[in-house]
C-alpha cells in the first residue's frame, strides 16, 4: 500500500503532464474556432483565397436569382463608377447589427454612381434559415433596397474568397477591387462608430481621391459552404 506522502507525490508528478495536454487541446480548439469565426474552416483559406486589391471582379457575368425571381449578374448591377458587393445572410448576429446601415451605404454608393448587390452564399443553410423563401421574407421585413441574390453552391463567394457575413468588396469603373473588408469599426452601435471604412472609401473615390484605408479585416459569421 502506498503511503499518503507517496500518493501526494504521484498526484503532483502527473498533474503537470495532464495540464500540458489540456493546454494543447485548448490551443487547438481556439485555433479552429478562430479560423471558423474568420470565415473559413481550416484548409478553406488556401482553397478559396480572398482576392487582392487591384484584382478584377470574378464571375461578374454569372446570373443569380434575385428575391424578385429575376435573374441578375453583377454586370447588370454595375453603374457608371463601379459596383459594391456585400456578402450577407438572414440570421448572422453581425449582419443583424450592421444591416441597419445597408441602406445608408447603398444610398451613398448610388449617389456616386455605384450599383449595390447583397449576396447570400450560405449554401449549407439553404434548406433552413437561408432558404430563398426566408431571404424574400427577411428582405421585406428589413426593407432592403438592393438586389438580394442567391449564390448557388457558394461559387461567387469562392471566387471572391469571401470570408464572412458581412464581407464588403468595392470595385471601380474598371471592375478592379479598391476596398475590401468591414463596413465600419463598430457593428453593435452605429452611433459609436469612429471609422466608417466603406462610406469613407465611397466618399474618397467618389470625388476622385485615393482611398486612405482600402483594406480592413472582415468580421462576422463564417459563410456556410457545403463541405
Amino acid at each position: 500500500m502506498l503511503r499518503a506522502i507517496d500518493l501526494n507525490k504521484l498526484f503532483h508528478s502527473v498533474l503537470p503532464k495532464k495540464q500540458k495536454i489540456m493546454n494543447k487541446i485548448a490551443l487547438v480548439i481556439l485555433v479552429i474556432g478562430c479560423a471558423i469565426f474568420a470565415g473559413f474552416a481550416p484548409g478553406e483559406e488556401e482553397q478559396f483565397p480572398t482576392i487582392e486589391l487591384g484584382a478584377a471582379m470574378p464571375m461578374m457575368d454569372l446570373e443569380m436569382r434575385n428575391i424578385d425571381n429575376n435573374m441578375m449578374s453583377l454586370s447588370d448591377i454595375k453603374q457608371k463608377n463601379g459596383t459594391l458587393v456585400i456578402f450577407s445572410c438572414n440570421t448572422c448576429p453581425f449582419v443583424i447589427q450592421w444591416e441597419d446601415r445597408y441602406d445608408d451605404v447603398t444610398a451613398i454608393a448610388g449617389r456616386y454612381g455605384f450599383g449595390t448587390a447583397l449576396i447570400n452564399s450560405n449554401e449549407a443553410k439553404r434548406s433552413g434559415d437561408d432558404s430563398f423563401e426566408n431571404m424574400v421574407s427577411h428582405a421585406k421585413k428589413v426593407m432592403y433596397k438592393s438586389p438580394y441574390l442567391v449564390d448557388e453552391n457558394s461559387v461567387i463567394a469562392n471566387a471572391f474568397g469571401a470570408k464572412t457575413t458581412p464581407h464588403v468588396f468595392l470595385f471601380d469603373s474598371d471592375d478592379l477591387l479598391v476596398y475590401a473588408g468591414a463596413i465600419d469599426d463598430n457593428s453593435k452601435d452605429a452611433g459609436a462608430v469612429s471609422e466608417s471604412y466603406l462610406i469613407n472609401a465611397l466618399n474618397q473615390i467618389g470625388i476622385g481621391r485615393s482611398i486612405k484605408v482600402n483594406q480592413t479585416p472582415a468580421k462576422g459569421c463564417s459563410i456556410k459552404r457545403v463541405k
